[in-house]
């Protein structure tokens, strides 16, 4: 890619939504500039932690007047780091700009800290060993599926101009109580991945149990869900800053055992076990599914975590900390996964996954898979949690953290008992398809007719503001997700419990993803475009952006 690409050169559409975007790449785009524009550090301003919005002590040092007006206009300097051990009490409320202390190479470390993680490994398993791929066509539709991360990293942008959550500001395209009806479903897909999550923790500390000579009956399974979803809440207790100094951290260690772990595999693997592979029908299927565990399943989350960078924030930056920050591991370990599954028939769960291992390390391999595994959850948890707070806002960000504690170890023991886990799990990534693919399209196409300018107080206003129209209910938004929904379902394959129409006539392909994206937003820009873009010129104009902050 040249280092230098001008607006006038590309076709008008794409500048319109590039310009929209802030993407614009008439600044430095070569990949060394890029990298180093990204994760190089840049001074921060300490303020006295006013307005933070979490409990911790307070600090004493003084700052001069201009720092603090600098780090609340979102210039060089920024609002110190919270105490990693301070509460967040902010939940959906808007975050002032005198407390958006993020940069975009935190999203870079928080992403790679939570994906660098067992569950994708398996995903790149299912591929060989249940959709009967060769691994040559197991790598193409990994590569493709993992380019989805691209819309997490658009969804992250409307965070820092916004000042709150994803689904708080979900609220502009749907109205106040239309958003109800997408804020239900990301709840219930949050929940869901919670307890695939703490079951696989359970199933891994089963497993160290059993290796310890120990038999494991029905209630010291009950005693590790417990004890799991208990250690589980710890982070999204503790918040935001908790969240993403923790995965920092984490992200290298992790790195570390997937080296390990391809090296000690590399004699096992037989990749032209399969030299015809299976037909595009099932290649379709698992690449809607890397897309609903990928790129397409994080963009509701998203803002949850961008929310605290400061609007100046370069947003080329964002997307790329983003989508480069997740693609990566994701990429990498499915493709390790559908190589170790053409040796080691097993590897469909955590534990068959030894098979393919030396005796040494199965035990440190167990340990780090339930670390990684509490990892990807902390994400999981904390978004479950500001999206109950969107649906009842009544409630406060730590009791919504308990709630949905409380539900994912009751839905966990059941998923635990039951030997039907996997296939549960499998249909679960295949159907949050059917509402997700056009709620991200109607997302997107929304921030971009509106030029991603939102009236921060309307948005947390549910009686009445710019966002209340109809009844709280703004139709074209409700309208396009349900024929997004209806689309998305008319070829979805999600064999036994479901095959469409389309699907079954169709050799068993699955093309549910791209209909949701495309029907939902289309008819969302044809039926709301004129008021969207009036909406986006009336709203509230931000700070002056003296300088960009990269970082």
């Amino acid at each position: 890619m040249p280092a230098r690409i001008a607006d006038g050169n590309r076709p008008g559409a794409v500048r319109k939504i590039f310009h929209w975007y802030g993407l614009r790449s008439n600044v430095r785009f070569g990949a060394t500039s890029a990298f180093r524009s990204i994760w190089l550090p840049v001074p921060s301003v300490p303020t006295d932690g006013a307005g933070l919005g979490w409990a911790g002590p307070a600090r004493s040092r003084k700052v001069p007047a201009m720092a603090r007006e600098t780090a609340a206009g979102g210039g060089i300097g920024r609002p110190e780091l919270p105490s990693i051990t301070a509460v967040e009490q902010r939940g959906i409320e808007h975050v002032p700009a005198g407390s958006r202390w993020g940069r975009p190479s935190g999203l870079f470390w928080m992403w790679a800290g939570a994906v660098w993680n067992v569950e994708f490994l398996i995903y790149g398993c299912l591929a060989v060993l249940v959709f009967h791929l060769s691994f040559a066509q197991a790598v193409v539709v990994i590569l493709l599926g993992n380019l989805s991360y691209v819309l997490t990293g658009l969804g992250s942008l409307q965070g820092p101009q916004a000042g709150t959550t994803t689904f708080t500001i979900s609220r502009a395209p749907f109205g106040p109580n239309g958003n109800r009806i997408p804020s239900f479903f990301n709840w219930v897909t949050q929940v869901g991945f919670e307890i695939e999550g703490i079951a696989l923790i359970v199933f891994a500390a089963i497993a160290l149990t059993v290796r310890a000579g120990f038999s494991v009956g029905a209630p010291a399974k009950i005693i590790f869900v417990i004890a799991a979803v208990a250690i589980q809440a710890i982070l999204p207790l503790l918040g935001h800053t908790a969240v993403l100094r923790v995965l920092k951290w984490l992200a290298i260690p992790f790195v570390i055992l997937f080296v390990i772990m391809a090296v000690i595999t590399s004699s096992k693997v037989k990749l032209h076990a399969l030299p015809h592979g299976a037909g595009w029908g099932s290649m379709l299927v698992f690449l809607a599914l890397v897309m609903a565990a990928g790129g397409l399943g994080w963009s509701e989350n998203g803002n949850d975590y961008s929310r605290y960078l400061p609007a100046t924030a370069s947003k080329r930056n964002i997307v790329l900390a983003v989508t480069l920050g997740a693609a990566i591991p994701s990429a990498l370990l499915e493709i390790l996964g559908a190589a170790v599954a053409t040796g080691v028939p097993g590897a469909t769960t955590i534990t068959g996954l030894t098979q393919g291992f030396p005796g040494w390390f199965i035990v440190p391999y167990l340990i780090v898979a339930m670390i990684q595994l509490f990892a990807i959850n902390t994400l999981d948890l904390y978004s479950s949690g500001v999206t109950l707070q969107s649906l009842v806002p009544s409630l406060r960000r730590l009791q919504c953290v308990g709630i949905d504690t409380v539900i994912c170890g009751a839905f966990t023991a059941y998923a635990i008992f039951s030997s039907r886990f996997f296939t549960l799990l499998t249909d679960f990534l295949l159907f949050i398809i059917v509402w997700l693919a056009p709620w991200c399209a109607i997302y997107l196409v929304d921030s971009w007719l509106r030029r991603n300018r939102y009236d921060h107080q309307s948005l947390l206003d549910e009686r009445g503001g710019r966002y209340y129209r109809n009844g709280g209910i703004h139709w074209p938004g409700v309208i396009s997700l349900a024929g997004g929904m209806v689309a998305a379902a008319l070829w979805l394959n999600a064999y036994p419990p479901y095959v469409s129409p389309l699907s079954s006539r169709l050799g068993g392909s699955d093309f549910s993803v791209f209909l949701g994206l495309i029907v939902g937003g289309t008819l969302y820009w044809l039926l709301a475009r004129r008021q969207v873009r009036a909406e986006g010129d009336a709203a509230p104009r931000g700070p002056a952006r003296s300088r960009p902050a990269q970082a």
